[in-house]
Protein backbone atom coordinates (compact mmCIF):
# COMPACT_ATOMS: atom_id res chain seq x y z
CA UNK A 1 0.00 0.00 0.00
CA UNK A 2 1.50 3.31 -1.13
CA UNK A 3 2.51 5.68 1.71
CA UNK A 4 2.10 2.93 4.35
CA UNK A 5 5.85 2.70 5.01
CA UNK A 6 6.22 6.44 5.65
CA UNK A 7 3.12 6.36 7.86
CA UNK A 8 4.66 3.54 9.91
CA UNK A 9 7.98 5.39 10.25
CA UNK A 10 6.30 8.60 11.39
CA UNK A 11 4.12 6.68 13.85
CA UNK A 12 7.14 4.90 15.32
CA UNK A 13 8.93 8.24 15.81
CA UNK A 14 5.84 9.52 17.66
CA UNK A 15 5.85 6.43 19.89
CA UNK A 16 9.56 6.91 20.59
CA UNK A 17 9.04 10.41 21.94
CA UNK A 18 6.08 9.20 24.03
CA UNK A 19 8.35 6.51 25.45
CA UNK A 20 10.85 9.18 26.47
CA UNK A 21 8.06 11.23 28.06
CA UNK A 22 6.92 8.18 30.05
CA UNK A 23 10.49 7.48 31.19
CA UNK A 24 10.87 11.07 32.36
CA UNK A 25 7.52 10.86 34.17
CA UNK A 26 8.81 8.07 36.42
CA UNK A 27 11.65 10.33 37.56
CA UNK A 28 9.80 13.65 37.72
CA UNK A 29 5.99 13.34 37.65
CA UNK A 30 3.90 16.15 36.17
CA UNK A 31 5.33 16.31 32.67
CA UNK A 32 2.07 15.22 31.08
CA UNK A 33 0.40 18.37 32.43
CA UNK A 34 2.97 20.83 31.09
CA UNK A 35 1.82 23.23 28.33
CA UNK A 36 1.70 21.40 25.01
CA UNK A 37 0.18 23.42 22.18
CA UNK A 38 -2.58 26.00 22.35
CA UNK A 39 -5.14 24.82 24.92
CA UNK A 40 -3.59 21.36 25.13
CA UNK A 41 -1.31 20.02 27.81
CA UNK A 42 1.39 17.59 26.71
CA UNK A 43 -1.12 14.79 27.37
CA UNK A 44 -3.81 16.51 25.29
CA UNK A 45 -1.34 17.11 22.46
CA UNK A 46 -0.24 13.47 22.61
CA UNK A 47 -3.87 12.40 22.58
CA UNK A 48 -4.61 14.53 19.54
CA UNK A 49 -1.55 13.13 17.77
CA UNK A 50 -2.56 9.57 18.62
CA UNK A 51 -5.71 10.09 16.59
CA UNK A 52 -3.54 10.08 13.46
CA UNK A 53 -3.21 6.35 14.16
CA UNK A 54 -6.60 5.68 15.76
CA UNK A 55 -8.68 7.19 12.98
CA UNK A 56 -7.06 5.01 10.31
CA UNK A 57 -8.03 1.91 12.25
CA UNK A 58 -11.52 3.27 12.89
CA UNK A 59 -12.21 4.21 9.29
CA UNK A 60 -10.91 0.93 7.90
CA UNK A 61 -13.34 -0.95 10.14
CA UNK A 62 -16.24 0.68 8.29
CA UNK A 63 -17.51 -0.44 4.87
CA UNK A 64 -15.78 1.35 1.98
CA UNK A 65 -17.77 4.13 0.30
CA UNK A 66 -18.65 3.80 -3.36
CA UNK A 67 -16.89 6.89 -4.66
CA UNK A 68 -14.25 9.54 -3.93
CA UNK A 69 -15.35 13.03 -2.94
CA UNK A 70 -12.00 14.40 -1.74
CA UNK A 71 -9.39 13.42 -4.34
CA UNK A 72 -6.13 14.05 -2.50
CA UNK A 73 -4.36 15.11 0.69
CA UNK A 74 -4.01 18.70 -0.51
CA UNK A 75 -7.77 19.08 -0.87
CA UNK A 76 -8.27 17.48 2.54
CA UNK A 77 -5.86 19.88 4.27
CA UNK A 78 -7.37 22.90 2.53
CA UNK A 79 -10.76 21.85 3.84
CA UNK A 80 -9.45 22.27 7.39
CA UNK A 81 -8.59 25.95 6.90
CA UNK A 82 -10.87 28.95 6.62
CA UNK A 83 -13.36 27.74 9.20
CA UNK A 84 -13.63 24.25 7.76
CA UNK A 85 -12.74 22.67 11.10
CA UNK A 86 -14.43 22.91 14.51
CA UNK A 87 -11.52 23.96 16.74
CA UNK A 88 -13.42 23.39 19.99
CA UNK A 89 -14.44 19.88 18.97
CA UNK A 90 -10.88 19.07 17.85
CA UNK A 91 -9.51 20.29 21.19
CA UNK A 92 -12.06 18.24 23.14
CA UNK A 93 -11.28 15.09 21.18
CA UNK A 94 -7.57 15.63 21.87
CA UNK A 95 -8.16 15.92 25.61
CA UNK A 96 -10.36 12.82 25.61
CA UNK A 97 -7.84 10.82 23.58
CA UNK A 98 -5.06 11.93 25.94
CA UNK A 99 -6.96 10.68 28.97
CA UNK A 100 -7.69 7.40 27.19
CA UNK A 101 -3.94 6.80 26.76
CA UNK A 102 -3.73 6.12 30.49
CA UNK A 103 -0.45 5.41 32.25
CA UNK A 104 0.95 3.08 29.58
CA UNK A 105 0.42 5.08 26.42
CA UNK A 106 3.22 3.49 24.40
CA UNK A 107 2.06 -0.09 24.97
CA UNK A 108 -1.53 0.83 24.19
CA UNK A 109 -0.67 2.69 21.00
CA UNK A 110 1.87 0.09 19.87
CA UNK A 111 -0.89 -2.52 19.86
CA UNK A 112 -3.17 -0.17 17.97
CA UNK A 113 -0.45 0.61 15.43
CA UNK A 114 0.21 -3.10 14.82
CA UNK A 115 -3.50 -3.67 14.24
CA UNK A 116 -3.71 -0.62 11.97
CA UNK A 117 -0.71 -1.64 9.85
CA UNK A 118 -2.16 -5.13 9.42
CA UNK A 119 -5.47 -3.61 8.35
CA UNK A 120 -3.73 -1.32 5.84
CA UNK A 121 -1.79 -4.26 4.37
CA UNK A 122 -5.02 -6.15 3.79
CA UNK A 123 -6.63 -3.38 1.72
CA UNK A 124 -6.81 -3.23 -2.07
CA UNK A 125 -4.76 -0.52 -3.75
CA UNK A 126 -7.87 1.50 -4.60
CA UNK A 127 -9.39 1.42 -1.09
CA UNK A 128 -11.50 4.49 -0.24
CA UNK A 129 -12.32 5.56 3.32
CA UNK A 130 -15.09 7.71 4.71
CA UNK A 131 -13.62 10.23 7.16
CA UNK A 132 -14.87 12.97 9.49
CA UNK A 133 -17.32 15.40 7.98
CA UNK A 134 -18.66 12.84 5.53
CA UNK A 135 -15.72 13.21 3.17
CA UNK A 136 -14.51 10.22 1.17
CA UNK A 137 -10.86 9.97 0.18
CA UNK A 138 -8.46 7.31 -1.17
CA UNK A 139 -6.69 5.54 1.68
CA UNK A 140 -3.27 6.30 0.18
CA UNK A 141 -4.10 10.03 0.26
CA UNK A 142 -5.53 9.86 3.77
CA UNK A 143 -2.27 8.28 4.93
CA UNK A 144 -0.43 11.34 3.57
CA UNK A 145 -2.55 13.53 5.87
CA UNK A 146 -1.76 11.25 8.80
CA UNK A 147 1.97 11.50 8.11
CA UNK A 148 1.57 15.29 8.09
CA UNK A 149 -0.20 15.20 11.48
CA UNK A 150 2.31 12.81 13.02
CA UNK A 151 5.31 14.80 11.82
CA UNK A 152 4.05 18.25 12.80
CA UNK A 153 2.78 17.19 16.21
CA UNK A 154 5.80 15.04 17.05
CA UNK A 155 7.86 18.18 16.47
CA UNK A 156 5.38 20.07 18.70
CA UNK A 157 5.88 17.47 21.44
CA UNK A 158 9.64 17.76 21.07
CA UNK A 159 9.46 21.52 21.47
CA UNK A 160 7.08 21.29 24.44
CA UNK A 161 9.17 18.75 26.35
CA UNK A 162 12.71 19.49 25.17
CA UNK A 163 13.07 15.85 24.11
CA UNK A 164 14.70 15.46 20.67
CA UNK A 165 12.57 13.68 18.11
CA UNK A 166 13.77 10.93 15.79
CA UNK A 167 11.56 11.62 12.78
CA UNK A 168 13.03 10.15 9.58
CA UNK A 169 13.97 12.60 6.85
CA UNK A 170 11.51 10.99 4.41
CA UNK A 171 8.56 11.69 6.71
CA UNK A 172 9.62 15.30 7.25
CA UNK A 173 10.13 15.69 3.49
CA UNK A 174 6.66 14.37 2.72
CA UNK A 175 5.06 16.66 5.30
CA UNK A 176 6.98 19.70 4.05
CA UNK A 177 6.11 18.94 0.41
CA UNK A 178 2.43 18.59 1.29
CA UNK A 179 2.50 21.93 3.11
CA UNK A 180 4.17 23.55 0.10
CA UNK A 181 1.60 22.17 -2.33
CA UNK A 182 -1.25 23.38 -0.14
CA UNK A 183 0.31 26.85 -0.01
CA UNK A 184 0.53 26.93 -3.81
CA UNK A 185 -3.07 25.83 -4.25
CA UNK A 186 -4.16 28.49 -1.77
CA UNK A 187 -2.37 31.17 -3.80
CA UNK A 188 0.44 31.58 -1.27
CA UNK A 189 3.22 29.88 -3.24
CA UNK A 190 5.08 33.14 -3.91
CA UNK A 191 4.90 34.09 -0.23
CA UNK A 192 6.30 30.74 0.85
CA UNK A 193 9.10 30.77 -1.73
CA UNK A 194 10.18 34.27 -0.78
CA UNK A 195 10.38 33.20 2.86
CA UNK A 196 12.29 29.95 2.38
CA UNK A 197 14.80 31.63 0.06
CA UNK A 198 15.50 34.40 2.57
CA UNK A 199 13.88 37.25 0.65
CA UNK A 200 11.04 38.16 3.03
CA UNK A 201 9.74 36.87 6.37
CA UNK A 202 6.45 35.03 6.43
CA UNK A 203 3.46 37.22 7.33
CA UNK A 204 2.38 37.02 10.95
CA UNK A 205 0.11 34.00 11.62
CA UNK A 206 0.81 32.54 8.17
CA UNK A 207 -0.36 28.93 8.07
CA UNK A 208 -1.46 26.32 5.56
CA UNK A 209 -3.98 24.82 8.01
Amino acid sequence: MKNAAVFEQAAQAFLEILDRIEDRETEQPGGWELPGLGVWTVRGLAGHTSRAILTVSEYLAAPPPASVGCPDAETYIMGLSGGGADDAAIAARGFAAGEALGDDAVARLSRTLDHTLAAIAAQPANRIVSVAGGRTIPLTEYLRTRVFELVVHTIDLSRATGIPHALPARAIEDAACLAGRVAVRAGDGDTLLLAVTGRLPLPKYFSVV
